[in-house]
């Protein structure tokens, strides 16, 4: 299992844009798909864009489609999420965790860390 390392977090306004990072702290995410997730309170998480380790494939949630980028670097050792035109509705924790290609779900994705928390503001 890798144990990704979330960060780029923050408090921006509406419209706005932020880029998330998941680390692979010391490994590589080779062979897996790396999702973004997000948890709203009293709600599972959500699946809000995936891509494979060869970076192929990007997948996105219909409500992030068009404002969301999903990328891999070279190395296959960050995930990256660019958010642009965010919305107050965006607001939540954000996870990336490894799983299986095209199973986007909470129960087939993980190890879970503490998150990194987006605020957006009307």
């Amino acid at each position: 299992q890798v144990q990704p390392v979330e960060s780029g977090g923050g408090l921006v306004q509406a419209g706005g844009s932020l880029t998330l990072s998941c680390a692979a702290s010391g490994r590589t995410f080779t062979g897996y798909a790396v999702g973004w997730f997000r948890r709203t309170p009293g709600k599972e998480r959500e699946v809000v864009a995936a891509i494979i380790w060869t970076g192929a494939l990007p997948y996105y949630a219909d409500s992030v489609k068009g404002r969301f980028t999903v990328s891999i670097n070279n190395a296959k050792t960050t995930v990256y999420l660019q958010m642009n035109s965010l919305k107050p509705e965006d607001t939540a924790l954000y996870y990336c965790a490894t799983g299986p290609w095209g199973r986007y779900n909470e129960a087939n994705f993980g190890p879970w860390g503490q998150g990194t928390q987006v605020t957006v503001s009307s």
